[in-house]
């Protein structure tokens, strides 16, 4: 199902990007607590998307709220099996805090493949008109200016959200993503049937998801600071407006990687004056 040598776009879908891309894009930016709730989310990962497909690990998902921002934890392990004898390990966890107006973004990212780190940390904010980025790693440090309009993390689901309630068209959306080595994603979405997404799987127990909407959407994603940028991959998902995802395929041409919610707690909404 994998080609173990099958590049770089395998290689960032098996470090889970994909799936933390997807976890960013579960966020609101304005106002601060509109219509994402504070939530922890956690995922079963698969290997395809039949129904054997087999287990691959878990994706943690912990979205905070209180009167300075938003606090975000994720944390993704996985071991893949080519065969007896070979075997991937990977690991891979963010912290980064973002403030309600999505003005910037602070992270540390650390990747665990077979027991060798890659650890990152940055800075990512408006600077006047522009938009900088202070990304530090094994390398030194690199400055970079990203292309307007690039929305934080957090930022990235409120414009989509926003479309989706009001069924307005959709444009593209630039969203900074920090998993995948600090780079700024261009997502295409539009609304699809409820048939076109998979079945949950039998063996997962339902897990009750409170929201008062929800859309079956694809996504695809390229990179946007390429010119002429090719589709890396794309997911279809169910996302509700509480900022919850369900039900994701990821599709990398390659490989197919697949994500159910089993387990998923929601977090108080804090009282803070300047929301009064």
């Amino acid at each position: 199902m994998i080609d173990p040598g099958g590049g770089a776009e395998q290689a960032a879908l098996m470090r889970g990007e994909a799936f933390s891309i997807v976890a960013a894009v579960l966020l609101v930016s304005q106002p601060a607590s509109a219509q994402l709730q504070p939530h922890r989310a956690e995922y079963a990962l698969r290997l395809g998307s039949a129904a054997n497909a087999p287990r691959i690990g878990t994706a943690v998902q912990d979205i905070a709220l209180d009167c300075s921002g938003w606090h975000i934890k994720r944390d993704l392990s996985s071991e893949i099996a080519f065969t007896p004898s070979l075997k991937v390990s990977i690991a891979s966890k963010l912290d980064g805090e973002e403030p309600s107006d999505g003005s910037a973004f602070r992270y540390r990212a650390v990747q665990i493949e077979n027991g060798a780190h890659r650890d990152t940390h940055g800075t990512v904010e408006h600077a006047g008109n522009e938009i900088r980025a202070e990304i530090i790693s094994a390398v030194g440090p690199e400055q970079l200016v990203l292309p307007p309009p690039t929305l934080m993390p957090v930022a990235a689901i409120g414009r989509l959200v926003e479309q989706l309630r009001a069924e307005a068209a959709f444009s593209p959306t630039l969203m900074f993503s920090a998993e995948a080595m600090g780079d700024v994603f261009q997502i295409d979405v539009r609304q699809v049937g409820s048939e076109s997404l998979r079945a949950a799987p039998r063996w997962l127990d339902p897990v009750a998801v409170p929201a008062a909407q929800s859309w079956p959407v694809l996504m695809t994603f390229k990179r946007a600071r390429e010119e002429n940028p090719k589709a890396l991959f794309s997911i279809r998902a169910q996302l509700f407006n509480t900022g919850v995802l369900d039900r994701l395929t990821v599709d990398a041409g390659i490989a197919t990687v697949t994500a159910d919610l089993q387990a998923l707690e929601m977090h108080k909404v804090p009282d803070c004056p300047e929301s009064r």
